[in-house]
């Protein structure tokens, strides 16, 4: 659930006209009052013959004409809270509910504080509602709204948790950056499957997986067929980097749609995509690589509060690899898991990347990327045993969660964990249940001790480039010097 607040306008009848109307794309679908700071307040849509909007803006707007002091310049508040698009579709009274959690929480309309501003909550479409109040309070006096946009994220939490809803709430920083509306509107105009930020995303992360350092990192992104900016300090040194995809352009074609890697997601800046990189090893196979997933998940069983964050973190690279090098027939399957764990990769708070597991997952890793094709495809028992592994970490990072009580990423690691499975059921091989059990080819139920003090060939390029050989980066051609395509 994401509460997201626009900026203040000053125009209560206009914002109404445009809630109640059809929307730009005659998108709004029944749109009608679902909460108000009145109860009995009609609703304009469904009883016109007792309110019209424009008696609805006067009524809105008596506070602020009775201001006593300086009327505001932008006094229309304005809230959209939107549901993640897996979400079950919530009531009218639910979301009713939500509405008078989040004018409370923000400063608005407190419980109880019958002089509180007025506010109106109008639903047109199944997945979100919006929120308008008037910054005036009854009494005569200007509200507080100081911190309003955390106590709403916060106030979504409770109900994501209530109601077993998406963690949407990027309060801890883990939650997936979700495309704009305006962003996943322009990609239904061009006919693609998926946002510019999301295909981003996904090649970013895939690319910083493999990467073993900056220039290594800037060129697989380049050979992917993203278009690369990068950001040097005064002495040359790379600081930052940002991408687009070719033919994403704004301001009528005249400019790329550029990304910083912090834009993308919380874990791709410049800095933590350098904590992922590794010295290169040596050639391993398949076998190599179940084994060393299944002893990192035993230590990740094992590991603490701060020894964690890293091993989860190098298992969300790992699922990414795992997918670019999968075969077809799961590929598939294998980045919606991928793409489920993503925030479960992520932990709120201080964190070591220093855990005993992360070295088996970063090594398992390299010997996906350099294993023979044979190896990557190797039939379906080979790569039945390798996403049985993975089952089996992914089920240790999840109990790890639930020992942290980090809700939301254990939810994650379980999502991950099922389309896993599946994945598993496609290899047309016998599935294997999980047990408590000794057989390396089987999974284990892990049990994991709480921290004190807590309860085929890679995929192709997007833009359909194809990739050069690698390349020793000749004179000027450094992490420290510019480059630009």
């Amino acid at each position: 659930m994401m509460p997201k607040r626009a900026r203040d306008g000053e125009s209560t009848a206009g914002l109404l006209e445009y809630l109640f109307g059809p929307g730009d794309r005659d998108e709004h679908v029944d749109p009608h009052l679902v909460a108000a700071w009145d109860p009995d307040l009609p609703c304009p849509a469904r009883d016109p013959a007792r309110m019209k909007l424009a008696d609805l803006a006067l009524l809105l707007d008596a506070p602020v004409e009775a201001l006593r002091g300086p009327r505001p310049a932008e006094h229309v508040w304005h809230v959209s809270v939107r549901n993640a698009p897996g979400d079950q579709v919530l009531s009218d009274a639910q979301w009713a509910e939500v509405a008078a959690e989040m004018v409370a929480v923000a400063g608005v309309a407190p419980r109880g504080d019958e002089q509180g501003c007025r506010w109106v909550a109008v639903r047109h479409a199944p997945d979100h509602i919006h929120i308008m109040a008037t910054l005036a309070r009854q009494d005569g006096r200007h509200p507080r709204l100081r911190g309003d946009i955390p106590a709403m994220h916060n106030a979504a939490r409770r109900f994501e948790t209530a109601w077993g809803l998406e963690a949407m709430s990027p309060l801890d920083g883990t939650a997936r950056r979700r495309p704009a509306t305006g962003e996943a509107e322009k990609a239904a105009r061009r006919g693609l499957a998926e946002t510019a930020r999301e295909s981003l995303q996904r090649t970013v992360r895939e690319r910083a997986a493999l990467a073993r350092d900056d220039t290594d990192f800037l060129h697989r992104l380049r050979d992917a067929g993203l278009r690369v900016r990068e950001r040097h300090d005064g002495n040359g040194a790379l600081v930052g980097y940002a991408v687009a995809l070719p033919g994403d352009r704004a301001d009528a074609g005249r400019r790329p749609v550029w990304f910083s890697g912090r834009t993308l997601a919380y874990d791709l800046s410049l800095p933590r995509v350098r904590e992922r990189f590794e010295p290169a090893v040596s050639p391993q196979d398949l076998t190599r690589a179940q084994d060393r997933i299944r002893r990192a998940a035993t230590l990740l069983a094992r590991a603490g509060q701060r020894e964690g964050a890293g091993d989860v973190a190098a298992l969300g690279d790992l699922l990414t690899v795992t997918a670019a090098f999968s075969p077809a027939a799961v590929r598939e399957k294998v980045r919606q898991a991928a793409a489920a764990f993503e925030q479960a990769s992520r932990t709120p708070g201080a964190r070591s990347l220093e855990g005993a597991a992360r070295a088996g997952f970063r090594a398992s890793v390299r010997a996906l990327e350099r294993a023979p094709r044979a190896a990557r495809g190797g039939g379906a028992p080979a790569v039945l045993t390798l996403l049985t592994a993975l089952v089996e970490a992914v089920e240790a990072a999840a109990a790890w969660h639930r020992a942290q009580e980090y809700r939301a990423q254990a939810k994650a690691a379980s999502q991950a964990a099922a389309l896993l499975r599946e994945a598993a059921a496609l290899t047309g091989a016998p599935a294997r249940t999980t047990s408590r059990t000794t057989s390396r080819t089987a999974t284990r139920t892990v049990r994991v001790t709480p921290a004190p003090g807590r309860g085929p060939a890679p995929s192709p390029p997007v833009t359909g480039v194809s990739p050069r050989p690698p390349r020793e980066p000749g004179p000027g051609q450094g992490p420290g010097a510019p480059r630009s395509r």
